[in-house]
C-alpha cells in the first residue's frame, strides 16, 4: 500500500460521504497530554474535523499537568473525529483519545470495535506513553508508535529502547502537523495490520 491510495484531499465543505461506501474502519489515536493527537486528525481528515477542546482553566489546576506542553491553552474533553476516504468502498474513521489521566475511562469506549491504533510519542517524555502501549496490549487491540519530532528527527532506537517495544511493533517518525507525514503512519498501520494478521490467527 502506498501513499497514492489515499485520494486528493478536495475542499473540507465539499466531502460528503461516497455513496459506495461499505465499510467504516475505525482507527484510535492515543498518547499523553499535548502530544499532538488533535494535530494529527487535523492534518489528515478530509473533512472538518470534530473536536471536543475546551479552554483550560484554573480548576484545572493541580488535575492536568501542563508542565510538558508549556504554551498549551486547550485540552480535549471527549475525542477528535476525522475521516479518510482509502478507496470506493472503504473509509477511515479517525478518533483521537483525551490524553490526561482523569478521562482515561473513555479509553476503552474508544478501542471497542477499533482496527488498530497509532500511539503518539513526545520523545522529551517516554513515560507518558507507557499507559497508551499497556492498555492496547490488555486489549489485544494492534498499533504502531509514531514519534511527533517536536526538536527535529528522533532517535527512535533510544525511543524503541525507552518503550521496551516488541519487535514486531513499527516504530515511525513523523510530524503530526504534515498531512503527507501522517499519512505514511497511516499507511504503516494498515500494512502492519495485514502483516500481521496471521500471526494475530495464531494467538487466537
Amino acid at each position: 500500500m502506498d501513499s497514492a491510495t489515499f485520494d486528493a484531499r478536495p475542499a473540507r465543505a465539499d466531502a460528503p460521504l461516497n455513496s459506495a461506501t461499505r465499510q467504516g474502519l475505525k482507527i484510535v489515536i492515543v498518547g499523553g497530554f499535548g502530544v499532538g493527537k488533535t494535530t494529527m486528525v487535523r492534518a489528515v481528515s478530509e473533512i472538518r474535523p470534530l473536536d471536543t477542546e475546551a479552554t483550560m482553566t484554573n480548576a484545572g489546576i493541580g488535575i492536568d499537568d501542563p508542565t510538558g506542553a508549556p504554551g498549551k491553552s486547550t485540552t480535549t474533553v471527549a475525542f477528535d473525529f476525522g475521516r479518510i476516504t482509502i478507496d470506493a468502498e472503504n473509509v477511515l474513521y479517525l478518533f483521537g483519545a483525551p490524553g490526561q489521566e482523569r478521562f482515561f475511562f473513555l479509553w476503552d469506549r474508544l478501542f471497542s470495535g477499533a482496527l488498530g491504533a497509532i500511539v503518539l510519542v513526545d520523545q522529551r517524555r517516554i513515560a507518558d506513553s507507557w499507559y497508551a502501549i499497556d492498555r492496547l496490549e490488555a486489549q489485544r487491540t494492534r498499533f504502531v508508535v509514531a514519534c511527533n519530532n517536536f526538536d527535529g528527527p528522533s532517535r527512535l532506537d533510544e525511543v524503541r529502547d525507552a518503550l521496551d517495544l516488541d519487535p514486531h511493533v513499527p516504530l515511525i517518525d513523523c510530524d503530526a502537523r504534515s498531512r503527507e507525514s501522517c499519512k505514511r503512519v497511516l499507511i504503516s498501520l494498515v500494512e502492519h495490520l495485514y502483516a500481521d494478521a496471521p500471526r494475530a490467527e495464531t494467538a487466537s
